[in-house]
């Protein structure tokens, strides 16, 4: 928990991760220090009990850090999906009926308290660029790879949004020119390289070959995940360093449009899939600078999160401590 909220001075805010599996809470101060962090699994069936939720969260952690509500001067949440900045409303896929939420307008209902609302790629890239990889740095992009592929951008010193919010949606970059149900659906970049992907392609190496991807499943080829690879990857098993090679050299080929299209000093790398960098980097490295614009490859760092799991906690917070800055 840190030192005692007395001693954090007089700026705390509550700040919100609401994720598709779970909603992270903390109060936070201009430090970055956090207190009474919690963790949620989050409410799938109802989108009013889910927003509820939320509310919930906040309330408990401000209530569990001792400060009083007065204390705190505002609240910023991180959204998996889209915020429209002029409406307010919040487009979460993976939260089921968070189609047009008025998050903001909730929060501050709720709480009786300024709120700020963000996505989860433009928060990640924010906490890295205050306390995280991207200290110091300008043009800065987070590329978040788990169940999904996002990228948070600062360029210029400023996040980057886009008209409707949608800036960072890469998972859609088309890096194989074909029709496919799957890329339609969440976009090619990320139907080759996210976690999935690394799931889908060790199950169908695994019906062909022998690995020992199988035995680590329980014998079934549909329980392989990606952990399991990455553990059979691990022990030596060469048909699952095979199949991370390739995620590798998709990761890699994605990689090269971003740094081509802004130009960054940094790359920020961070989601649940980069618990295997290590099997990872390499190729994804290599496969960057073959394809990536040849100047922009060398003066591009590629970096792991520092912040891990709180960077999008962390961004939140920023969002609510300069509101003026990040709004």
């Amino acid at each position: 928990m840190g030192v005692s909220v007395r001693e954090a001075g007089r700026r705390l805010v509550v700040a919100l991760d609401i994720g598709g599996t779970k909603i992270a809470a903390a109060v936070v101060d201009a430090q970055g220090r956090l207190y009474a962090r919690l963790r949620l699994p989050a409410e799938k069936h109802d989108h009013r009990q889910s927003v509820a939720q939320v509310v919930r969260a906040a309330r408990e952690a401000v209530s569990a850090c001792g400060a009083d509500s007065g204390a705190i001067e505002a609240v910023g949440a991180a959204v998996p999906g889209i915020y429209f900045t002029s409406s307010g409303e919040v487009w979460a896929p993976n939260l089921p009926g968070w189609e047009r939420v008025p998050l903001r307008r909730i929060l501050e209902a709720e709480l009786d308290l300024p709120a700020v609302v963000d996505s989860d790629r433009s928060a990640c890239v924010l906490g890295e660029q205050w306390l995280g990889a991207a200290r110091g740095f300008a043009d800065v992009v987070f590329l978040t790879v788990g169940t999904g592929i996002g990228a948070g951008i600062i360029t210029g010193g400023r996040l980057c949004r886009g008209a409707e919010g949608i800036a960072g949606a890469v998972g859609w970059l088309p890096l194989n020119p074909q029709e496919c149900t799957l890329y339609r659906a969440v976009g090619c970049f990320e139907a080759e390289a996210a976690g999935p992907a690394v799931a889908r392609r060790a199950q169908e190496t695994a019906a062909r070959t022998t690995s020992l991807m199988l035995p680590l499943a329980g014998g079934r080829t549909d329980r392989i995940t990606a952990e399991i690879v990455a553990e059979a990857a691990r022990q030596g098993d060469e048909p699952a360093q095979r199949v991370l090679a390739e995620t590798g050299r998709w990761l890699g080929r994605g990689l090269a449009a971003i740094v081509s299209l802004l130009n960054p000093q940094l790359i920020v790398l961070g989601g649940g899939l980069m618990q295997a960098a290590d099997l990872l980097l390499e190729e994804v490295r290599r496969e960057m600078l073959l394809w990536t614009q040849p100047l922009a490859a060398r003066s591009v760092r590629l970096e792991l999160s520092r912040l891990g799991e709180d960077a999008a906690l962390l961004g939140a917070a920023r969002l609510a401590l300069e509101r003026d800055y990040v709004g």
